[in-house]
């Protein structure tokens, strides 16, 4: 075996994650999405907290875009040098 297959195999193993990180990993997420803080029930399966993740990020950038569009619209709107437009920029510059 080459020395090179082996550094690559020990690089490869030292970048793993183990076991504890993955369980500490997928409690963290438990606590910070929503859906799954909120049920009464903690018997909550790793594949489903992923599953749930996925789809509040999916939410989230749904969210995102919505805003992004409304503010888009409301800008549209308002003349650029009035107080309303003043206001916008410096809650967007914050």
């Amino acid at each position: 075996m080459s020395s090179g297959s082996r550094s690559s195999r020990q690089r490869s193993h030292s970048t793993r994650i183990s076991d504890d990180q993955i369980i500490q990993l997928v409690s963290k997420l438990r606590q910070l999405v929503p859906e799954i803080r909120n049920r009464r029930s903690d018997k909550v399966s790793a594949s489903k907290v992923l599953q749930e993740t996925c789809n509040y990020i999916k939410n989230l950038h749904r969210e995102v875009d919505d805003l992004s569009e409304r503010l888009g619209q409301l800008l549209s709107t308002i003349d650029a040098d009035s107080a309303e437009a003043a206001i916008i920029r410096s809650l967007l510059s914050n």
